[in-house]
Parts: C-alpha cells; structure tokens; sequence
C-alpha cells in the first residue's frame, strides 16, 4: 500500500480528518467558555415549543455599564453558540425586603415557563425560594410570591432549587453550605400545580451542609445527586467542585463509590474540579442528551488570568463538557474543565 492508499484508508476510517491533512492541524468543534463574561449558577433546558436552548442564571453586574441583569436570559441552538436575549425580571420581587435573585431552576409544566429562584443575601439569615411564571422562555416572567423561607421550613441558608417530577408528583430540592443543626439540602413535595409546598413537615433530608446547588438525574435505574463543594466565587482563588452520589430511591439515601453516605460531610465522589487555568467549576446544570446519545452538562467556571471583573464581581463564564459514565458512575474527562473540543452536541 503505498501513503496515499494509506492516507485515503485512514479518513474513511474517521482516523484522520480532511482539514487535519489540509491545515496540519487537528479539528477543533468548540473552545471553552461557551459564554461570558458571566453566567453564574446555570440552569438550561431545551423549549419544547421553538426546540431552542434557553440558558438563565443568577443575577450579576457585566461592568458593561448596563447595570443588573436580574436573571439574564441566553438562547443558542446547539449549546455552544450563545447569545444573550434579555433578563426574567423587569422588577425585583417585592415578598423580602433586599436581596439579590441567585441560582434558579427553569422548567417547562403545564404549559408554562415556571422558574423557582433564591432570595438572598451574602450571609442572610432568613433566604427564601420563590416561584415566577412566564409565557414564553423569553418571559418576561411574573413574579409568583414565596414558597418559603429559612424560618418557615426551618432549613439554614434555603436557597438553590430545583424541581424534579415522577409519577405525578412533584418535588423540589434544596439548600446550601451551614454548619447549623439543621444544615443540609432537602427535598418537599409540591402541590399539584407546582406553585405551593404541600406539607411543610413533611420534608426530607438529602445530603450534608457541605454540598450545596442541588441537581438530580436518573439514570439506568438510579438517582444521581449533583452537588457542588467549597468557595464558589472568590475569583481565581474559588475551590468550588462537583461531586456524585447515587441511590435507587429519588428520596434516597444516596451513597457515593465507596459507599459512603452524603448524609455525612466529607463524602461524595468527583465528577470535576478546578486546575491551573480554571478554578472553581460548578453548579452544573441538568443534564441534556444529544441526537448520538452523548450526555453534556454546562456548569460556571473562572479562568485564573482573569477572575473578577473591575467591579469586583467573579468572573463566571458559561463551560459545556460532555459527561462520561463509567461502571455507572459520571465523570467529564480528566476530571478538569476542558479547553479546547473536537466534538460538540448534536441535535
């Protein structure tokens, strides 16, 4: 076989890509970050009515001289290119007296645009979760009032939601970092609608006061249980990271490799976290699968030579990585967030 035989076999065989012969170098799909300069706490879920990805996340200044984005609102048909269509709010919800509107949870029920949201403050003793509803992924979205608050559900730090449906019943899960007794993420079942907490004694613990920024997937007969760990936005300093666990029942116990329950500060089992170039990866999104059967996930990142903004605020930028599964359990490759792809979703 002479080299061009050899060079023809070795593109049919996917092997070695025509631009990689042409340009003498390997194809690249997409770079990270996605989008920036921030979108902190991503939620992202694909409109079933346009079939267009809608990215929300928390409330942040861009020192683009155009103030507060309450919740900013980015579209893309693919996942990686991004573009910002506007923001949830046209006014801060009136139920708590100050606070920013951090980490919500996009879902699509009953044919509406329901987006549960935290209330709060840096060290606020009373956050809450409220509900705001839309009739359109573009909003503007119409604030619903409080489901609760620290005090009423007696949970420490309530912020961080995210609905999950089985069966006919709804729930939503909860929580962030406390050392307080009652410390922890929880889960509640919601009234029919979605709107209210059925039974407010009714909850139930899910994992220690270390994990933070809830999500849950299933998963070839298992729930997975997504959470973040350490500091989230101290700029290049952050030691945010993402840790599993997984149970045969959506209320748990849900146990890491090891076995170890997350009931227990400490356990958990990694899924990414920071290097040199990017610190603190986390508060993933849901995960979407693509048209190959690939599972991608979209979490916030800071890229060390550029960690905050001249306002101060920590530079988030939007990350997608395809997540891999192991012998059952979910990692993205190397464990770190990626730089450069030769791949990317299809839909």
């Amino acid at each position: 076989m002479n080299s061009l035989h050899f060079i023809y076999v070795l593109i049919l065989l996917g092997i070695c890509p025509m631009d990689t012969l042409l340009t003498g170098e390997s194809r690249v799909a997409y770079e990270n970050p996605v989008f920036e300069p921030v979108l902190a706490d991503p939620t992202v879920f694909q409109d079933p009515e346009s079939k267009l990805f809608y990215a929300y996340g928390t409330e942040d200044d861009w020192a683009d001289k155009n103030g507060w984005r309450w919740v900013p609102i980015l579209e893309s048909e693919n996942l990686v290119d991004w573009k910002y269509v506007g923001q949830a709010f046209q006014t801060k919800p009136s139920w708590k007296k100050e606070g920013g509107i951090w980490a919500p949870d996009i879902n699509y029920i009953d044919g509406k645009y329901f987006l549960y949201y935290s209330y709060s403050t840096w060290g606020d003793k009373n956050p809450g979760v409220g509900l705001a509803i839309a009739d359109s992924p573009k909003g503007p979205f119409v604030d619903q009032g409080k489901l609760f608050d620290s005090k009423q559900i007696n949970v420490p730090n309530s912020i961080d939601p995210f609905f999950y449906e089985e069966d006919g019943a709804r729930y939503l899960f909860w929580g962030s970092f406390s050392r307080q007794p009652t410390q922890g993420t929880y889960a509640v079942e919601l009234t029919a609608d979605g709107k209210k907490v059925k039974d407010f004694a009714q909850k139930t613990k899910i994992a220690a006061g270390d994990f933070e920024a809830v999500m849950i997937h299933k998963y070839k007969g298992y729930y997975y249980f997504f959470g973040s760990k350490g500091s989230c936005c101290d700029g290049e300093s952050s030691t945010y990271h993402v840790k599993v666990a997984r149970s045969k029942k959506l209320l748990g116990p849900y146990l890491d490799k090891d076995g170890n329950s997350i009931l227990e500060r400490g356990n958990g089992t990694l899924v990414v976290k920071g290097d040199e170039r990017y610190a603190g990866p986390g508060h993933n999104s849901g995960i979407i699968t693509d048209a190959k059967g690939r599972d991608w996930i979209l979490y916030h990142a800071i890229d060390t030579r550029n960690g905050k903004l001249e306002n101060g605020i920590s530079r988030r930028v939007l990350m997608l990585d395809q997540l891999h599964w192991q012998k059952g359990w979910p990692y993205i490759e190397n464990y770190v967030p990626s730089l450069r792809n030769d791949n990317k979703p299809v839909f």
